[in-house]
């Protein structure tokens, strides 16, 4: 088995060569290098082997073991599964470094973390803000005991609570940034609350991207652009629906049509794959491509599902779905929405977050076309 070490400083090398190490946040890449993953990942781990996450122990299988821990700058590793779903994970290290990147962390600054997890990224907080700084939010009191003990054994000087990261820490200080570990469909009203005047939250958001938000002057709201790609779990019991496989069953589709419009796109373009969600957010669509012939799966985690395939000899793509909704046609819906938009870009998007709303706007946060989030079946341009 490659030492540790090693495998560490190729993971590095890699995200180095890809440009992943963030210029305007040179801190980032010493900090992690220091407080490398290995020293907070638990000896079991889990992988998916086609079928179910299975446990891959440290002792029995270390150079499997270590192989997650270091797999791709894209992969995370994958700490806890709970009912058959991971709960936990050391999140991937290119998005840990884009994150970290977006927080705009100075020394000095008092800083809440929701979600511990292993406490791997308070770390890495702290070793910026400064010892007793840093505060963490962990629902799990199993992963919050573990993640105080690997922050004690790694510098000490964090402050580790057990609770409801949504509620945030209301009896501690009022703080200048503010990062979750965690994606929320709603940003917590009680973040904002206890982030200062022209403080920053960063937060994953749907499972998709991930938005960085500046609060008001006022503190009346909290408003700020995408920052990036990011796949997070939800919070946790956050209902998650049903696998594409199990909404559609063994029915047959009840119609099959077709569809005009360029899956290559929709495959390729992650800025169309992120309008998608924002204007259709409940549709969940996944796209896969073998020999050039693209493939879009799609559902509601309920009860409808469509399958989208290129079609034969640079024909239209052919739509077949099943249940109560039409999710062919609400995808072309929501396409078409997303050009009459004025097709923005990833970074074209931002949020704003009110005591009493949040929407997704694009271009400008007055002026530019919004999306209001307040119900994820029914999504209209405001």
């Amino acid at each position: 088995m490659e030492e540790l070490s090693e495998l560490q400083a190729r993971l590095a090398r890699i995200m180095d060569e890809r440009g992943l190490w963030p210029a305007d946040s040179p801190w980032v890449r010493p900090a992690m290098e220091t407080h490398v993953r290995h020293l907070f990942a638990p000896d079991r781990l889990w992988t998916w082997d086609g079928e179910a996450y299975i446990c891959v122990d440290r002792a029995a299988a270390p150079e499997a073991w270590a192989d997650l821990v270091y797999a791709d700058p894209a992969d995370s590793t994958i700490t806890q599964v709970t009912d058959g779903l991971p709960t936990s994970s050391l999140s991937c290290e290119e998005v840990v470094a884009d994150m970290l990147d977006s927080l705009m962390l100075e020394p000095g600054q008092p800083t809440l973390e929701l979600g511990a997890a292993t406490g791997r990224n308070a770390r890495l907080l702290a070793e910026r803000a400064g010892p007793g700084l840093v505060t963490t939010v962990e629902c799990d009191p199993l992963l919050a005991a573990a993640a105080a003990a690997n922050l004690a054994g790694t510098g000490g000087g964090v402050d580790v609570v057990t609770g409801d990261g949504a509620v945030g820490a209301p009896q501690r200080r009022r703080f200048v940034r503010v990062i979750s570990t965690f994606a929320v469909d709603e940003v917590p009203w009680a973040w904002v609350e206890q982030t200062s005047p022209g403080g920053r939250i960063v937060t994953p958001w749907g499972r998709l991207g991930h938005v960085a938000l500046t609060v008001a002057p006022d503190g009346q709201s909290a408003t700020g652009w995408v920052q990036g790609l990011a796949t997070f779990m939800p919070a946790r019991g956050t209902d998650q629906g049903l696998e594409w496989d199990q909404v559609r069953g063994g029915r047959l589709p009840a119609t099959e049509g077709l569809f005009t419009r360029d899956l290559q796109k929709l495959h390729q373009e992650a800025s169309l794959l992120f309008a998608l969600r924002v204007i259709a957010r409940d549709i969940r669509v996944r796209t896969t491509t073998d020999e050039g012939m693209v493939t879009v799966w799609l559902h509601d985690g309920r009860t409808s599902w469509a399958v989208i395939e290129s079609g034969q000899d640079s024909g239209p793509a052919v739509a077949r779905q099943g249940g109560p909704r039409r999710l062919a046609a609400e995808l072309d819906a929501a396409w078409e929405g997303w050009a009459d938009a004025g097709a923005p870009e990833l970074y074209d998007f931002g949020m704003t977050r009110t005591q009493d709303e949040q929407y997704i706007w694009a271009f400008d946060p007055v002026s530019g076309p919004r999306w209001s989030t307040a119900d994820a079946h029914s999504l209209r341009a405001a």
